[in-house]
């Protein structure tokens, strides 16, 4: 069933936000957002699952024939679910992306390319009141992922970067990050950047430090993630818990035997599908 709602961060953001869970370890937001410029930006189009209907949230909070810009932080399926739908709906709309994201995307369903701004990290995009300053995150699963910095309303929007598991869907959909006690909002952001950027211990330690200033100059006061409920006034925090990343225990995930005892577990409820047997 799907769990996606619109909650307002401040006048000109909104969130449409939704959540997955997953065994183990909680529920994972799964966030796009419309951002209220001159010329409107929706920034990623949510999950490629059935009962999702993407546009028909983004319905209660803009027109999405007024969308202008379609800002997509990276090809993962969790971003791009409603991506052809607004594409459609929105004719005016140009997709922001990456060489490589184009690509990634042109795999899947051609893209019209005359439709396609390609911005990379360093660049930035005006969109009327205001200038989009892209960048790298940090973190990031997805070689085409780029955020970007808005300066008017001191938000960042960092794609996978900051993200955590929730303990509730009700806190994954409806609430804030600064909610969470602060040692619980680390071990979930922790958590986090060991299961999608495991390469974070493999790295130099002084190179990773190094692309986390910049975003501590950009002293964002909100930070926007996909995978994070809105983070208000907590940004020094977490960069602080990003900076250990790579000092944090590797994430194992469940080994077969784990996954039989899960489905050994499993209840269905009317209309689901029974799990198989193990073999």
């Amino acid at each position: 069933m799907s769990t996606m709602s619109t909650q307002n961060t401040r006048s000109d953001t909104t969130v449409l936000a939704d959540c997955l869970e997953v065994p183990g370890i909680g529920f994972l937001p799964v966030n796009a957002f419309v951002l209220f410029a001159d010329e409107p930006v929706v920034v990623d189009t949510g999950l490629s699952l059935p009962d999702r209907d993407f546009l028909d949230v983004l319905g209660s909070a803009i027109d999405p024939a007024d969308v202008r810009w379609i800002w997509l932080t990276h090809p993962d399926r969790d971003h791009t679910g409603g991506l052809f739908d607004l594409l459609a709906a929105a004719p005016r709309a140009r997709l922001v992306t990456t060489f490589i994201g184009a690509g990634i995307m042109s795999t899947e369903r051609p893209l019209p390319l005359d439709r396609v701004r390609l911005v990379n990290p360093g660049q930035s995009l005006d969109v009327g009141d205001r200038t989009l300053r892209a960048f790298r995150p940090p973190l990031f699963d997805n070689p085409a992922t780029v955020g970007f910095y808005d300066d008017r309303s001191r938000t960042c929007f960092s794609s996978d970067c900051f993200g955590g598991p929730m303990p509730s869907a009700d806190l994954a959909v409806n609430g804030e990050a600064a909610a969470l006690a602060t040692a619980d909002l680390r071990a979930a952001q922790l958590l986090w950047a060991t299961v999608d950027s495991p390469w974070v211990h493999a790295v130099d330690t002084g190179k990773y430090l190094a692309t986390v200033e910049p975003l501590r100059a950009m002293a964002p006061e909100t930070v926007l993630c996909t995978h994070l409920p809105p983070a208000v006034g907590i940004a020094p925090q977490m960069l602080d818990t990003l900076a250990s990343a790579p000092g944090s225990d590797p994430f194992v995930g469940p080994d077969q035997q784990a996954l039989e005892q899960m489905l050994a577990g499993f209840e269905p409820v009317a209309g689901d599908a029974v799990p198989p047997q193990a073999m």
